[in-house]
């Protein structure tokens, strides 16, 4: 049996307070509404020359950008069939139906992402951490997973393997 290693970093700082909808069964969209999501990331590989699989601290740094990059937005699914998501100058303006409503831009996050359930999310934040792990480390990770708790006990895991 051949040794495996992960490492996994789960912060108390590794949350963001975000807003956003989902829609379901096709015709049924949320009010909008947040969150005060939680990240936990977890890693693995192999031993580098320095006997880690990656770094903590430059992993935690990392998870940290791509959490702040979120909070405190309106989150928005800009690769659904549902939600049409159109940039108007400084604001966004979103449409479900005969529902409509205008951001400022400045407040939106547009994700390239079909739903903002907390499994895409997953999704996103696993493949941004394996990009930079890629370009900042060289890191070439086995497999990314990512937890995302979108409230106390309600979570989603994505699983990334290389």
């Amino acid at each position: 049996m051949s040794e495996r290693y992960k490492v996994r970093v789960s912060k108390d700082y590794l949350v963001f307070c975000s807003a956003h909808f989902i829609t379901y069964d096709g015709d049924t969209c949320e009010r909008l509404h947040g969150h005060n999501y939680r990240a936990a990331v977890e890693v693995e590989g192999g031993l580098d020359e320095n006997y880690y699989v990656v770094d903590f601290i430059a992993l935690k740094n990392l998870v940290r950008e791509i959490t702040n990059q979120l909070d405190h937005h309106v989150l928005l699914p800009i690769r659904s069939r549902f939600i049409h998501v159109e940039e108007r100058g400084d604001s966004v303006e979103v449409r479900f139906e005969d529902r409509r409503w205008v951001f400022p831009r400045g407040d939106c996050v547009l994700l390239p992402i079909e739903n903002t359930t907390a499994e895409l999310l997953a999704r996103w934040v696993g493949n941004r951490v394996r990009e930079d792990l890629g370009r900042r480390m060289s890191a070439a990770p086995s497999l990314v997973r990512v937890e995302i708790e979108e409230s106390f006990g309600q979570s989603a895991v994505c699983d990334l393997p290389s």
